[in-house]
């Protein structure tokens, strides 16, 4: 478990309320507060509001926030209230080093494994199977779904939107309630019905299939009236809720074949008790006509534990944050901190403009660090290497793969019994995290440095062996096109012969996936003995980076299933597009075509790149061909 240098925010964000805590040791939370979402403008209002709460001094790192709806990439709209905000803007506003933002359910669902004797209660029968798919359901705002499937030691959870299927009416009374819903709503979901704003649905309907008029109550008082028996329609209604999240409870069970057993969380059930334990609730769960019997012995579990949201959203951030310490150098900021008592003076404000500023420190060239922090270049120089970095690049390589992306990266394994549709989801599915993962690290300063030797160069010279030989072969294609002199070589025997005859004014781009090429390492050191610069498309801390003048670094997960470079082909391609990109930007601002004449009509009537990959005409993924060159590395901001 990585240590709590600082406590930990955690929070639960429904439609109705948002709960605060700060977690100072795993599982220990203190400072619990609960907001009305209604009380505050947005959602940056109300974390600072609770945060505004906090003793004098409480410093805040690191926080993880479950909220109900979807959350797919940086941008966040709340499906029941009007929040909305960019993911990675909040983190800059509040001053975090990392701010993890997770569904609800899934939050929910992670914190199952941590629950104990007393944090459940089961409901009826069934036995759950160790290592088996887990579901997760709940009620409050909405009606929440998700799920675990076992992964070796640990799990993965399931970002899922069941309670959006369509409502599936039991009896007649059931239909009458969908037609009432019908008269509002074109798609009546179970969220619909089984929810807060669902209950209150229900039991409207029921007052006028009762011919009464229905008074203007709450869920909560419709609750209380149905729990002391009141008043027969709030009765009814919760009878049917109930009933209703049963059917809701055994789709989940039959779908994700959860045998592992279903768990039900929210803001609802687990405040009725006793009752829910008499409610028809089990009776439908197991009511599925053939598959009754494989639902009775999948076991249902109320789950009581007050903080379960919380326990969920820190073991997601404790994984996080572990993964980060696991990969080098993403310890970068907490060494800082751990630092400033031994820094100079002057060395103490690089650092702490560093921990104020750490994206814009990733792509600021030196002389706006050292003016951002009223320091000397040499200032700078010192407190990297004071850090055991050799210098501002390597320093900027290890605060790259430290600072939290926003977007999930994953690799999936591909397998030798894959369908032919599963190897296409994986294979797109990897290649497009890849390249999330090489765009939050890009280094502006190194992509200038080439960029420029590229633009004075009186002839570049492309170099790959085997499968990426058709990335030379695409580059040469490229520069070409600007009136460039280039050639490519994928033959060792020529390469040799081509670096003995490079001059002081020509580049050698050398591109290799492990760096680690006796033949390419041998093309380096030539072409440096010749006086021509060299340009390394290569793996971080790899032999080659080592020797060249400027380093685009492509660390990549590559599948070991097969023997072909499914991944790190393309993004070398796409490290070539920069280049080619920025080269046409630098020699042409105005964003007027770099060839003169029918060049490019030209064009497109040849034969297309080598590669066979339609990048040649294209920047990086949301770059204009028009756009300034800052544009090309904004996203690792």
């Amino acid at each position: 478990m990585s240590s709590f240098d600082s406590p930990r925010l955690i929070a639960d964000i429904g439609g109705t309320y948002a709960r605060f805590a700060l977690e100072t040791a795993q599982g220990e939370f203190s400072q619990i507060a609960s907001l009305r979402c209604a009380e505050h403008a947005d959602f940056h209002a109300a974390v600072s509001a609770y945060l505004g709460t906090l003793p004098a001094g409480t410093e805040v790192s690191h926080a993880a926030i479950a909220i109900a709806n979807p959350v797919e990439g940086d941008s966040v709209r709340m499906t029941n209230y009007h929040w909305q905000f960019s993911i990675e803007e909040m983190r800059q506003r509040l001053g975090f080093d990392t701010l993890v933002v997770v569904n609800d359910f899934t939050a929910l669902a992670m914190a199952v494994p941590r629950l104990r004797g007393n944090d459940l209660r089961q409901i009826g029968g069934g036995e759950a199977r160790r290592q088996s798919v887990v579901g997760v359901l709940g009620s409050g705002s909405g009606l929440g779904t998700s799920g675990l499937i076992p992964s070796g030691d640990g799990w993965i959870s399931l970002g899922a939107e069941g309670g959006h299927t369509s409502f599936s009416p039991r009896d007649e009374r059931e239909i009458d309630i969908l037609r009432f819903a019908w008269d509002q709503f074109e798609h009546v979901s179970f969220e619909r019905l089984v929810s807060g704003p669902g209950l209150e649905l229900i039991y409207r309907a029921l007052a006028q299939r009762a011919g009464l008029a229905a008074a203007p109550l709450a869920a909560p008082d419709i609750t209380q009236r149905a729990l002391d028996e009141s008043d027969a329609v709030c009765v009814e209604s919760l009878d049917i809720f109930c009933a209703l999240l049963g059917t809701a409870a055994a789709n989940l069970a039959v779908t994700l074949g959860a045998l592992g057993g279903i768990y039900i969380g929210g803001g609802i059930v687990p405040r009725l008790g006793a009752y829910f334990d008499k409610s028809r609730f089990r009776e439908r769960f197991e009511d599925k006509g053939r598959f009754r019997d494989y639902v009775s012995g999948i076991p249902t579990f109320v789950i009581t534990a007050e903080q379960a949201t919380f326990m969920g959203a820190s073991a997601i951030l404790e994984a996080q944050l572990r993964t980060l310490e696991n990969t080098p150098g993403s310890a970068i900021l907490g060494q800082i901190r751990r630092a400033r008592s031994e820094l100079s003076p002057a060395e103490l404000r690089v650092a702490e403009h560093v921990l104020a500023h750490p994206r814009d420190v990733l792509n600021d060239p030196i002389v706006e660090i050292a003016r951002a922090a009223s320091v000397s270049q040499p200032t700078v120089i010192r407190f990297c290497r004071s850090l055991g970095c050799e210098g501002l690049s390597d320093f900027k390589l290890r605060l790259a793969s430290g600072l939290t992306g926003t977007v999930p990266v994953t690799h999936t394994q591909v397998m030798h019994d894959d369908s032919v549709v599963e190897l296409g989801a994986k294979v797109l599915g990897n290649t497009a995290s890849a390249i999330l993962q090489i765009r939050s690290e890009l280094n502006r300063e190194m992509i200038d440095r080439a960029i420029e030797l590229l633009l004075n160069a009186n002839r570049i010279e492309f170099f790959a062996v085997g499968h990426y030989g058709v990335v030379a072969q695409d580059a040469q294609f490229k520069f070409l096109r600007f009136g460039v002199s280039s050639s490519a070589y994928t033959d060792p025997r020529l390469q040799a012969l081509a670096a003995g005859v490079l001059g002081p004014k020509d580049v050698a781009v050398i591109i290799s996936s492990s760096g680690k090429l006796p033949e390419l390492l041998e093309v380096a050191d030539k072409a440096r003995e010749r006086g021509a610069a060299v340009v390394a498309i290569t793996a971080s801390q790899s032999p080659l980076a080592r020797k060249a003048d400027a380093t685009l670094i492509v660390d990549h997960v590559e599948d070991v299933s097969t023997h072909l470079p499914m991944i790190s082909r393309i993004l070398h391609l796409l490290v070539i597009d920069i280049l080619a990109v920025g080269v046409a930007m630098r020699r042409n601002p105005e964003g007027v075509p770099a060839l003169g004449g029918n060049a490019d009509a030209a064009l497109d009537e040849a034969e297309p790149s080598p590669a066979a990959v339609p990048v040649a005409r294209r920047a990086a993924p949301g770059v204009s061909m028009a756009s300034p060159l800052s544009k090309l590395t904004s996203h690792s901001r």
